[in-house]
């Protein structure tokens, strides 16, 4: 899923060798993906990125850099020369990280950021600026890159204090679910995840899985609706998104085997599975339009199942998945329809394939 021309990461590291040196201290990376300008600034041991996204965090990995999680960080006394950011869209998450940035750098340190104009550019710099005030800027590749003068303890304290507890994990409706900003559909039900809840049918049974799961609103549903589940196994990119879905799902006390799994589905899945239920992503963290991220969560779901096993499906009307469907499975229906939604079930072959 990572772009192959990264804009953002390509002009976080234009300062570096011009308005601000490359220091010899440790760095750290918070939202970190990997591409050719930090291979050729950084070192491998110098480095520590953050990545929950594991599409991301495994290509990070693949090229031989350190990957830590939000907790390991937090327990870790390390403080870093310079902080880089490639801040998030969403803006309580992303002033969230500026104030998470700012605690972690070292005395005389620097947090530097970078976002594409579309994706909330000058938002971030005004908020940067606010907390911390501003270094220097440069534009390119229709982005903006900003960063802090050498931190010395003259920052907003208070306000960085307020602005990290921005995206602390919260109760949503009525205390139902624990969510946070920035992953997908946080603060409510998604409509298209709602039309696919309302037709359920209470006879699944057996070992199921939930591609994409989010914070668990799918999987608690088929959890509560269908007594005969006993197991199922939650599969979702997102690491922040996960270990929400732990949390709400362990409140529901249900005696079925779950299982939490930080995984790409694109990259595959194993298993073999009575019943899927999925709502897939058709976009990137960046937002890029991507329904072939849809489609291959169809062709991986049908390598999943049974032979006579039940995907349910739910997507925007107007995504191309119906040929894949039909290549995959052996019976395509489509069971509703509304707002711009559709919901399909589609069943395995009991060859194995197509009918």
């Amino acid at each position: 899923m990572a772009p192959q021309h990264d804009a953002p990461l390509e002009t976080l590291f234009l300062p570096f060798g011009g308005a601000l040196d490359w220091p010899s201290g440790p760095v750290l990376f918070l939202r970190a993906r990997d591409g050719w300008p930090l291979r050729e600034r950084a070192q491998p041991g110098q480095l520590i990125c953050e990545q929950s996204f594991r599409p991301f965090a495994a290509a990070l990995e693949a090229s031989g850099w350190t990957v830590r999680d939000e907790a390991q960080l937090a327990a870790d006394s390390t403080r870093y020369a310079v902080v880089l950011v490639l801040p998030p869209r969403q803006r309580e998450e992303a002033r969230a990280l500026f104030a998470r940035a700012l605690a972690l750098a070292a005395p005389g340190g620097i947090v530097v950021a970078c976002q594409h104009n579309n994706e909330g550019a000058r938002s971030g710099e005004s908020d940067l600026q606010q907390l911390a005030g501003l270094g220097g800027k440069l534009t390119k590749n229709h982005c903006r890159v900003y960063w802090t003068a050498p931190l010395n303890g003259q920052h907003d304290a208070a306000l960085a204090a307020r602005w990290a507890a921005l995206d602390a994990p919260r109760g949503i409706l009525g205390g139902r679910f624990q969510s946070r900003p920035g992953i997908f559909a946080w603060d409510r039900i998604d409509p298209a995840s709602a039309l696919l809840v309302e037709q359920l049918p209470a006879d699944l049974a057996g070992h199921g899985a939930d591609l994409g799961a989010g914070f668990g609103y799918l999987s608690s549903e088929v959890l509560s609706r269908c007594p005969n589940v006993t197991g199922l196994d939650l599969y979702e990119a997102e690491g922040r998104a996960l270990a929400l879905a732990q949390v709400n799902l362990q409140a529901l006390g249900s005696k079925a085997t779950l299982r939490y799994l930080w995984q790409d589905v694109t990259a595959g899945i194993e298993g073999r599975y009575d019943f899927i239920v999925t709502n897939p992503p058709f976009h990137t963290p960046a937002r890029a339009d991507r329904p072939d991220i849809g489609q291959r969560f169809i062709a991986v779901a049908a390598q999943a199942l049974r032979p006579g096993g039940r995907l349910w499906l739910v997507a925007n009307r107007h995504l191309p998945y119906e040929q894949i469907l039909n290549e995959s499975f052996g019976e395509v229906r489509v069971a509703a329809e509304r707002d711009g939604f559709k919901l399909i079930e589609a069943t395995r072959g009991r060859s194995g394939g197509r009918a």
